[in-house]
């Protein structure tokens, strides 16, 4: 297989399905900001983590290109002539969903009561898990704005959210593995 095909040098793209759209098309942006999400998880995983975070982290990236698929497969292209589901793979669901929330209540139980906002920082391996969160975030505004424009599964923004719930709370315990220290935001009192 060819990597380069010449369909896309006039700044158009194809959508599952084959529709052709500009490669400024919201969807197109909101799963391409999943696939950076992606990388920077995988960024992540290239640290010194304990193994059970790398796997989990693994399912994730496995489940963000499903979570991509959702969203390059137009609504009028989800279901072929003959009624089957073009998209004939596994979606994300409530057990995806459920996984992330498992996690964060684990890695809770031994992270100290948070009181004030955190700054990113500390340790290179939590700056990443920062900025994926931030990108995470920023996948899910977009996919909320493509939720209002044209439809997609709801358990989308549902997983997108938790997930970055999921990174502010793995760069917390990184925080920890790692001997950093949290810093606190406070702010200022204008005299």
């Amino acid at each position: 297989m060819k990597i380069y095909t010449k369909t896309g040098d006039k700044g158009k793209t194809s959508l599952f399905g084959g529709t052709r759209v500009p490669k400024y098309n919201l969807r197109i942006e909101a799963y391409g900001t999943v696939d950076e999400l992606n990388s920077y998880i995988g960024l992540i995983r290239d640290q010194k983590i304990e193994e059970h975070t790398s796997n989990i982290l693994l399912k994730i990236q496995h489940e963000l290109f499903t979570l991509g698929s959702m969203l390059a497969t137009p609504p009028e292209k989800k279901v072929l002539k003959s009624g089957k589901e073009r998209l004939n793979i596994n979606k994300i669901n409530s057990k995806s969903i459920e996984l992330l929330e498992n996690e964060m209540d684990s890695m809770n139980k031994s992270l100290p009561t948070m009181t004030h906002f955190i700054l990113p920082g500390g340790h290179t391996t939590v700056s990443y898990c920062h900025i994926a969160r931030c990108i995470c975030r920023r996948a899910e505004r977009i996919s909320t704005q493509l939720s209002d424009e044209s439809s997609i599964e709801p358990q989308i923004l549902v997983y997108l959210n938790r997930l970055s719930d999921y990174l502010f709370v793995l760069a917390r315990k990184l925080t920890i593995d790692n001997n950093a220290q949290e810093i606190k935001w406070i702010p200022e009192k204008i005299l």
